[in-house]
C-alpha cells in the first residue's frame, strides 16, 4: 500500500480542515502487468521461433529428431501479471516420412521427423504477436493518460 496525502482547505461549512490520509492500492499497476505480458510473450515467441527453425531437423544431435517445445505460464502473484513457468518438450509421436535413400531411414525406409506442425506454430506465433501488441497498446494508453494529467496540472 502506498499512502498519499489529500489536503482540503475547507469543510462543508467553510471552516478550515486538517490533513487527511488517503490510501492508494497499487497492487495492480497497469505498467507492471503490461510489462510482464510483454516479457512473457517475447519468451513465447522465442520458443515458437525455435520450433519453426527446427521443423525439418531430423537429427538434433542425440540420434532423435528435434522435439517441439511448449511454454507454460503461471500467474505472477507479486505483480498481478503473468510469468513463464517452464518450457517443456512435447512428447507426442514423431512424424514418419518415406525416404529410403536417407541415411537416417529405418529398415522400412521411413525417417523420423520433428513433431512440429508449421500451421500450428504460425497460429501460435500470430496469437503471441497479438497479445504482445495488446500489452504495448496498454502502455501507450497509460502514457497518454499520464501526459493528459500533466497537461491538466499545468
Amino acid at each position: 500500500m502506498v499512502a498519499g496525502v489529500f489536503e482540503s482547505n475547507r469543510d462543508q461549512k467553510g471552516t478550515r480542515k486538517g490533513t487527511e490520509q488517503m490510501e492508494v492500492n497499487s497492487s495492480f499497476d497497469p505498467i507492471d502487468i503490461a510489462i510482464s505480458g510483454l516479457r512473457t510473450q517475447g519468451k513465447q515467441m522465442k520458443v515458437i521461433s525455435s520450433n519453426i527453425a527446427n521443423a525439418r531437423t531430423s537429427d538434433a544431435g542425440n540420434g532423435e529428431p528435434y522435439r517441439r517445445l511448449e511454454a507454460t505460464f503461471k500467474s505472477d502473484d507479486d505483480l498481478g501479471g503473468v510469468e513463464l513457468d517452464k518450457i517443456v518438450k512435447d512428447m507426442s509421436d514423431f512424424l514418419k516420412v518415406l525416404d529410403p535413400g536417407n541415411p537416417l531411414a529405418d529398415e522400412n525406409g521411413y525417417v523420423a521427423m520433428p513433431n512440429v506442425s508449421l500451421p500450428v506454430e504460425m497460429i501460435n506465433m500470430n496469437i503471441a504477436t497479438k497479445m504482445y501488441q495488446a500489452n504495448v497498446a496498454v502502455l501507450k494508453r497509460y502514457q497518454q493518460i499520464l501526459e493528459t494529467t500533466l497537461e491538466l496540472l499545468r
